[in-house]
């Protein structure tokens, strides 16, 4: 196998899959990418078992072949090339050369028939999205998805497309976060899938804010995300998601109404003397005023307070300023609301004149 490359297509290629590949692996083959060279094009695979990511450049002056090649280091040997350099490559069943100018590297490389390509999912049920569309589905509910939870099905963000529209779900358990497109699709029934959290914070980081599509394919098991010279590939967690509908709380008697950015920030000045393990703030609200107010161990404490539009009787809620800060950090709009029905309830906030979003929080006693 030989060929002439580019130093830019080939790093733009080595950029889409060198995320999936781990940096400590059980087997050595999931170090290397899978290179494969054909009819002018060079294929690059890379996977850990539940995840694979596929990427294509165009080549020159080829000699067809396939070979495994160390992944890391042929990152970053290609990204301490100068701008605009050429690249040629060669390789055998044990060997990879690169040559650049008056550069070489020679790396080892492994048989490609030990590498276990998952392939492209030719059945199942299909969908098109623009890119932007699936982006900010995904941007506005990724961060609720949980991190090594037990629960192994809320590690994951749910997928529910049905006949007019495309929703987006992710929970921790201790909130929650929903995103919807109205989309006519030709599902006749719901579907509900679970996509890993490695495979939506990858594709997240593929898709661009544009108006091209994305091709996603969801068979047995399985979900693939086609982005013209990228595909993604990834195992669905087996798992039934929670019935999310009954945790989103109805209208409450409690609402306010503010700027968003100027809570946000007023938030993230009081977190700095919150308690670090339980990252609590506690919210007052009444005559048209909110109150955020934390304290820590060390007899710190921190104190705010702004103008708002609040319609019900004196409260006062805790909450964790973190999950308050990820949910208003992601809205685009400028005014917010929230809704709660007391003390001990879920709260429940929005963007004004947004309703394709909605954020539940849990309360917390402090």
């Amino acid at each position: 196998m030989k060929f002439d490359v580019g130093r830019n297509e080939l790093l733009g290629a080595l950029q889409a899959v060198i995320g999936v590949v781990e940096r400590r692996q059980t087997l050595p083959v999931l170090s290397n990418l899978l290179m494969e060279v054909s009819a002018g094009e060079l294929v690059l695979t890379g996977t850990d078992l539940e995840l694979e990511l596929v990427s294509r450049a165009v080549i020159k002056g080829h000699s067809p072949g396939k070979v495994t090649v160390p992944a890391r280091k042929l990152f970053d040997i290609c990204r301490g090339l100068p701008e605009g350099a050429e690249i040629t490559l060669e390789g055998t069943a044990e060997r990879v050369t690169v040559k650049s100018g008056k550069s070489r590297f020679s790396l080892s490389a492994l048989k490609a028939d030990e590498f276990p390509a998952m392939g492209a999912v030719s059945v199942g049920k299909n969908l098109r999205l623009k890119r932007k569309e699936l982006r900010e589905l995904i941007e506005r509910t990724q961060f609720a998805m949980a991190h090594q939870d037990v629960r192994y099905y809320l590690n994951g963000m749910l997928l529910h497309v049905s006949a007019h529209r495309v929703r987006t779900v992710a929970t921790d358990g201790h909130r929650l976060a929903l995103s919807e497109l109205a989309k006519e699709t030709a599902f006749g029934d719901d579907l509900q899938v679970i996509l890993p959290r490695k495979a939506v914070l990858e594709l997240q980081r593929l898709l661009d804010p544009s108006e091209e599509e994305v091709e996603l394919r969801i068979a047995e098991g399985q979900f693939q995300a086609d982005l013209d010279v990228i595909r993604l590939t990834s195992k669905l967690i087996d798992g039934r998601f929670p019935d999310y509908e009954r945790v989103i709380p109805e209208s409450g008697e409690h609402r306010l109404t503010a700027n968003r950015e100027r809570v946000r920030q007023a938030l993230a000045r009081t977190a700095i003397l919150s308690n670090e393990k339980f990252r609590g703030v506690r919210l007052q609200m009444g005559d048209n005023k909110l109150r955020l107010s934390t304290h820590n161990p060390e007899h710190e404490e921190a104190e705010e307070e702004l103008e708002v539009n609040y319609v019900g009787g004196a409260l006062e809620i805790g909450f964790n300023v973190n999950y308050l800060l990820d949910a208003l950090g992601v809205m685009g709009g400028e005014e917010f609301t929230m809704e709660l029905k007391g003390p001990d309830a879920s709260g429940l906030i929005q963007e004004v004149g947004a309703g394709h979003s909605r954020y539940v929080v849990m309360p917390m006693r402090l």
